[in-house]
């Protein structure tokens, strides 16, 4: 649980890993190399430890708990209204459409995708930094692994 907890603290922010993964989380090792794979809570996928850096991806799940128990979480694009539904059916995020974005993201760090009223919409990974993403007006800014209204 402590490198859990670490790991997502220095990954999404400082006091995430406690509010995100209480103790009654099921892990699921790798039977091949037997590291941790998979986090569960109530049946329910919160996130799965990539075997290649050892962070974490997010699912949906995951990062609603995160936006429910840590605003200061450091993982955050916020999006205009318009491309909403284009964005939770699993679209990429534009830097056209980044209304805000946390000055900590890096290429290639976990994000959250919100909505203006902080509601869900997906998560992926940062293409290009926070401040690029305020500041460009073209390209992708945020590769969306898994909209909120996906099917499967």
């Amino acid at each position: 649980m402590r490198r859990i907890r670490a790991v997502a603290d220095y990954q999404l922010g400082r006091g995430v890993g406690k509010s995100v993964f209480p103790d009654n989380v099921s892990i699921v090792f790798s039977k091949r190399t037997g590291r941790i794979r998979y986090i569960y809570l109530n049946g329910e996928r919160l996130a799965t430890m990539r075997p290649t850096d050892g962070f974490f991806s997010l699912s949906i799940e995951g990062a609603k708990r995160v936006v429910a128990c840590h605003k200061l979480a450091k993982c955050f694009v916020s999006v205009q209204s318009d491309v909403e539904k284009f964005i939770a059916e699993g679209g990429d995020v534009f830097a056209a459409h980044v209304v805000k974005a946390d000055e900590e993201l890096r290429a290639r760090d976990e994000v959250i995708v919100l909505n203006d009223e902080d509601r869900v919409l997906a998560v992926g990974r940062a293409t290009i930094s926070g401040q690029e993403m305020k500041a460009f007006k073209r390209g992708v800014a945020v590769k969306v692994r898994r909209g909120c209204n996906e099917e499967g």
